[in-house]
């Protein structure tokens, strides 16, 4: 009667009080469950219903129902049921999926839960089930693998470093398709409708963290990566390159380490490495090999001398010298003051330096003894080889500047005496050919104070002015600009001492002057000893003029 009128604590109470509750227990529940099962009825949907990756459509009150009913096949361990309940075709589905698994889970029916997630395609239930419950690791890698791209990018990101600890080979593999071109292990229509013509790739600097107690295998998928796609993401190189250090730093076997010593170099010459990076990357394993070869990359000769020097390899740091110092010729001067520090097993070197220095003049002489004189421990015995080849080139240097002083004053005299001869004696021209053609002169012929004849058509023809000799105006011409030349070098040389002095800025006009070029040495060229192309008698005295300046020079 009491349950007639729906007061059902005052029946259970009542019940209590008259010791039937354990009797009645069984019967209550059975009772329930048809009772339920009555409700579900009525409260059916009278619409169709379709089952999807989502829950099925439910109406008010029946997610409470859903609940209430599963609570009582798993109280009363009613498998049968359960099962009966759960495994009803899809058309004959009118509860809550989402409801009965998590209801299932909690009352311990995994197996059970885990076929309402497959079949309903709740895939986040099926994974946190098979992988947290079950811990079902490779049931679950393979469930991943058979999801559509999104899923199975968001659930390795999820659930990677669990999957990564427990079977790791499976899930690099995995990682290996899902960060290239993947697709879904099985045929499905999903897969079908949306993965089709798609190429689907993640990103695989995202899935690095995953690796993070597993280097082998993160090393094995970095390489795939960069075999496959050489345009992966720079942390993936980066990566790369510090797995290699790391291997090469602690292998003890020298073949082994020279072949891991080789795909380190390999890796820094791709064009994919930041030299910041793999630069601190190296000098924090010590990879010489690599620091050197960043180093020469970069250009920073300096820096591969002093990197020598900081590990006393002395005879790299004279190779150093050589291979970089026309790019940087200051090499040559920081050697010689670094092994002059370090004299007493450093002499052969000093001497090999300054040799060097000394053959290619790239110090005067002056600099050389206040750079050694600035250290301590140099000695006059370091540098006297040097100092008595320099003086010995400077006194044959003076020997030869003194012979040639000779040579233009007597090429000088020789030229005045000429020239007193033509202002004041009659030419005699007595040549017989044609210095154009070389035939025989005939009238009409042209000649020239230069002892030069030619015919008087071959004049006209070869001429390119009546005043000069054509053989001798090529030279002339060529000592005209020369002097030209010399005579603007004065100009511009005094107009840059007077600007000099009168300017408050001294450094800016040494600048502008350089662009200039009023510091570029003056080469002259000069006419062989004993040579008399000279077309005229003002050529002449122009030709005089430059040997005078040649001797003062």
């Amino acid at each position: 009667m009491l349950f007639k009128k729906n007061l059902f604590v005052m029946a259970i109470n009542l019940a209590k009080s008259q010791h039937l509750d354990t009797v009645h227990s069984h019967d209550r529940e059975t009772g329930a469950v048809v009772r339920h099962q009555e409700i579900l009825g009525r409260t059916e949907d009278p619409q169709p219903h379709s089952v999807s990756a989502g829950a099925a459509q439910t109406v008010p009150g029946q997610r409470d129902h859903t609940t209430l009913l599963l609570n009582c096949y798993t109280k009363l361990k009613d498998s049968s049921k359960l099962e009966e309940f759960i495994k009803s075709s899809e058309s004959e589905v009118h509860f809550d999926v989402e409801i009965a698994i998590k209801v299932l889970r909690q009352a311990g029916y995994h197996s059970h839960a885990v076929f309402l997630a497959e079949k309903h395609m709740h895939h986040e239930w099926y994974l946190k089930i098979q992988l947290e419950d079950l811990k079902n690791y490779q049931e679950g890698l393979r469930y991943i693998g058979r999801l559509p791209f999104e899923q199975a990018e968001s659930n390795m990101k999820r659930y990677g470093k669990t999957l990564m600890h427990h079977v790791p080979e499976g899930t690099t593999l995995l990682l290996k398709g899902l960060c290239t071109n993947y697709q879904p292990s099985r045929d499905s229509a999903e897969k079908d409708s949306l993965d089709r013509g798609r190429i689907n790739k993640a990103n695989s600097e995202e899935f690095i963290p995953i690796f993070a107690n597993n280097p082998r295998e993160l090393k094995a998928f970095l390489e795939h990566m960069i075999e496959v796609e050489p345009r992966s993401p720079q942390g993936v190189y980066d990566t790369l390159l510090e797995l290699r250090l790391q291997d090469w730093a602690h292998e003890q076997d020298p073949e082994r380490k020279r072949v891991l010593q080789g795909e380190a170099v390999s890796l820094l010459r791709s064009d994919n490495t930041v030299f910041d990076k793999a630069l601190v990357l190296c000098q924090m394993h010590n990879f010489k090999e690599g620091v050197l070869y960043l180093y020469e990359k970069g250009k920073l000769y300096q820096q591969i001398m002093h990197y020598h020097m900081q590990n006393e390899e002395y005879g790299k740091v004279i190779e150093a010298c050589k291979r970089y110092g026309d790019q940087e010729g200051c090499l040559w001067e920081q050697a010689l003051g670094y092994f002059a520090r370090k004299e007493e097993d450093c002499k052969a070197y000093i001497s090999e330096v300054l040799h060097h220095i000394d053959q290619n003049n790239l110090m005067p002489p002056l600099l050389v003894v206040q750079t050694l004189a600035h250290n301590s421990t140099a000695t006059l015995s370091v540098i006297k080889d040097y100092l008595i080849n320099k003086l010995q080139r400077e006194s044959q240097q003076i020997e030869d500047d003194e012979r040639k002083i000779r040579q233009y004053r007597e090429e000088t005299a020789h030229l005045r005496s000429e020239i007193q001869e033509l202002k004041t004696s009659a030419k005699i021209f007595q040549k017989t050919k044609c210095n154009m053609c070389n035939s025989p002169l005939e009238l009409p012929s042209v000649h020239f104070l230069c002892s030069h004849s030619f015919h008087q058509h071959c004049f006209e023809s070869y001429a390119e002015s009546e005043a000069e000799c054509p053989t001798c105006t090529p030279e002339n011409r060529k000592v005209m600009d020369m002097l030209r030349a010399q005579d603007q070098k004065r100009d511009l040389h005094d107009h840059f001492n007077r600007q000099l002095r009168s300017s408050n800025d001294g450094f800016s006009v040494v600048a502008d002057y350089f662009g200039r070029g009023v510091f570029n040495k003056l080469t002259l060229v000069t006419d062989p000893p004993g040579s008399k192309t000279v077309g005229s008698l003002e050529v002449n005295l122009q030709r005089d003029l430059l040997i005078h300046t040649k001797r003062n020079c």
